[in-house]
């Protein structure tokens, strides 16, 4: 027994470490190739950033656990929203921009609640997919169709992103990225196969759900990188940044882990824990997240509160 949560924790910070080397060199790369900071910040990082959630999806499905992978992805859009960004608005109210108002949160809010009404089946097939790839697609396209407009508002949030992974004055050496990227991708594939065997391990050692191990202990891992990233945010005042992430990844993780997982492991069964329990928690903490940010234009404190208590409350409801 102790050996497999040794490897959960190994798993888990291993994923955290290669990830992030992985989006660091990739978004240098790109930088080096004279891509777009618009692009690099929407696309590049967006993706990277759910780096973890996706492999570790793929790999549950393709080895016959879809209730770990979908589990994952819900899990992780439950705690951007609730955990994340509750610890981030502990430490610093939230204002949240128009712009952000009218694009990003609305489009995190529509994928999530698409990927919550395919689970309704039961299952994800490969048409379910296909809708989820498609969103994401469109979700993409109106970002930077409206991010590369002329004087468009909150374009430079993609610059502010791109910064973060940068550096400044760095002399940026594509071998040596190059070399970054390919040891954090395999790093990445290696640490997510030792955590889902790992955690699968312990799951039926303790004879707990794959469901609840995905949707708690690998979710909260995964979404590491966007809590260390928030919490930096957070104490610098950069709250669109901190927003722009917390949103861009759930849209990542609805859109293309979802869909990823759907191909990986079409046509699985999913448990009701997931697609009953956890779907209404993720569907309602998002739904809540984006009316905090409408309503108020600002998560403050007791916002914060009210998120992390939801979040700590439901887990017990999550082992059923």
């Amino acid at each position: 027994m102790l050996l497999p949560v040794l490897g959960v924790v190994l798993g888990l910070a291993l994923l955290t470490v290669a990830a992030d080397q992985f989006v660091v060199g990739a978004t240098r790369i790109a930088a080096r190739l004279r891509v777009s900071t618009v692009v690099i910040g929407a696309v590049v990082i967006g993706f990277g950033t759910s780096a973890p959630e996706l492999v570790v999806s793929v790999l549950a499905g393709l080895q016959g656990s879809l209730d770990l992978a979908v589990g994952n992805i819900v899990g992780s859009n439950v705690a951007n929203l609730s955990l994340v960004l509750g610890v981030a608005a502990l430490i610093s109210p939230v204002t949240v921009s128009s712009p952000v108002l009218r694009r990003e949160a609305p489009l995190s809010l529509g994928l999530v609640l698409l990927f919550g009404l395919l689970l309704q089946t039961g299952t994800l097939t490969l048409l379910d997919g296909a809708l989820l790839f498609t969103g994401l697609v469109a979700a993409l396209s109106i970002t930077l169709f409206s991010a590369r407009r002329p004087g468009a508002p909150g374009a430079p949030v993609a610059v502010d992103s791109v910064q973060e992974f940068l550096g400044t004055g760095a002399r940026l050496s594509l071998p040596r990225e190059s070399t970054r990227t390919l040891l954090g991708l395999l790093g990445t594939l290696g640490a997510a196969q030792l955590l889902v065997v790992s955690a699968t391990t312990v799951a039926r050692e303790l004879g707990l759900s794959e469901a609840f191990i995905g949707l708690t202990v690998v979710a909260i891992g995964t979404s590491l990188p966007e809590l260390a990233t928030a919490v930096q945010a957070a104490r610098r005042d950069e709250t669109d940044l901190l927003i722009g992430n917390l949103l861009g990844s759930n849209v990542f993780n609805s859109g293309a882990v979802a869909a990823a997982a759907a191909v990986a492991g079409a046509g699985q069964p999913i448990s009701g824990t997931v697609s009953g329990v956890g779907t209404v928690l993720m569907v309602g903490v998002a739904t809540l997240a984006t009316l905090f940010m409408v309503s108020r234009r600002t998560v403050h404190r007791i916002e914060a509160l009210l998120l992390l208590a939801i979040y700590v409350g439901t887990l017990p409801l999550l082992a059923g």
